[in-house]
């Protein structure tokens, strides 16, 4: 197949693990007899640094053009000074609403092979397989914003629509799973939660009563997720809820280095990129973890491009790279390769 793919390396050690994951591309399209374009772009600070935007036009237009983004990460302390009027995460925002990707997919699940890496106990940790379904494009992250010397505001805001939207998403992966939906809210307090809370009840006790919804407060959500984790399967959340509890999520797994995401809107279209961020202390020194973005690239393959078969490869690869004892840095404090080790591109 053809296909044409952007390339957002960003900053950080976003362009070393990209780098990897271009060379597992390439060993697919050997493989499989594919020919995927890659387009790249600015985006973030580099972007700032070179065109005064974190989102140039350029890049806009290349993304609406392609079939995907591939993302590495972006920010670092260059940027983070929170006076700022532009700052590399409001690319984020602005890409991630100007392609109405607003579904936000995170895989978390233990690889027996590094369950010893996670500080949590690892009777905990037997069977965990969570998928979170994070709503990306509204709340609090979008909402009014107002500071000046003295104060400061924030407003979230969701609609009943925009519920519905991503609570379909939640009901469709969990009807191919356990037909179960864990929702987060804080309905206790928030009236956006008590709509939330609203709004997903009626919506699967209608029509989707074989789905078994469990309501839980993010307070407890955050507990429980190092208490019982294997008690969960998709887990439905807010756009503030889910960015902190995936982030949480990923001390199950032993490194947040091993978790891909895709963010998808109402076609095939999406954008992937892993959950950590741009890691600026190990930048340049070859020893960050590709195994996250290698992983998002399965997701492209498997989301945007229905290529099945080679989303598994991948993933296949991944994993038998960790039974050969194959670690980077943060998996391992001993006998470590670094980051362009060519040992998953091997195994395609």
């Amino acid at each position: 197949m053809k296909a044409k793919v952007t390339l957002l390396s960003g900053d950080g050690i976003g362009p070393e693990i990209c780098q990897e994951a271009l060379k597992v591309l390439s060993a697919i399209e050997d493989k499989y007899d594919h020919e995927i374009e890659v387009r790249e772009a600015l985006f973030g600070g580099i972007a700032i640094d070179q065109t005064g935007s974190p989102y140039p036009d350029q890049t806009r237009v290349l993304c609406k053009e392609s079939d995907a983004v591939l993302l590495g990460a972006v920010g670092g302390p260059k940027w983070s000074d929170p006076k700022s009027e532009t700052r590399p995460e409001k690319g984020l925002l602005d890409m991630r609403s100007d392609l109405g990707v607003y579904a936000n997919i995170r895989h978390i699940k233990t690889y027996p092979q590094l369950i010893e890496n996670s500080p949590i106990k690892n009777k905990y940790l037997e069977n965990v397989d969570i998928v979170f379904v994070r709503e990306l494009i509204g709340g609090i992250y979008f909402g009014q914003k107002e500071r000046n010397e003295n104060d400061a505001m924030d407003v979230c805001q969701y609609t009943k629509d925009e519920i519905i939207r991503i609570t379909q998403v939640a009901i469709e992966l969990a009807s191919a799973r356990k037909n179960k939906i864990t929702s987060v809210d804080k309905a206790n307090v928030m009236a956006t939660s008590q709509l939330w809370r609203s709004v997903t009840t009626d919506l699967i006790e209608s029509q989707f009563k074989d789905i078994e919804l469990e309501h839980i407060l993010v307070d407890a959500a955050t507990m429980h997720l190092l208490s019982r984790p294997s008690d969960f399967d998709v887990i439905l959340a807010d756009n503030l809820f889910g960015d902190i509890l995936t982030d949480e999520a990923s001390m199950l797994t032993g490194s947040i280095g091993m978790i891909p995401s895709a963010s998808l809107g109402n076609e095939s279209f999406g954008v992937y990129e892993p959950i950590h961020g741009s890691a600026p202390d190990i930048q340049n020194q070859g020893i960050a973890n590709p195994c996250g973005m290698i992983l998002s690239l399965a997701l492209l393959l498997r989301h945007s491009l229905k290529l099945e078969t080679e989303a598994s490869a991948i993933e296949s690869a991944v994993n038998e790279t960790l039974n050969q004892g194959i670690y980077t840095a943060d998996l391992s404090n001993k006998d470590v390769v670094d980051t362009a080790h060519n040992g998953f591109s091997n195994r395609i």
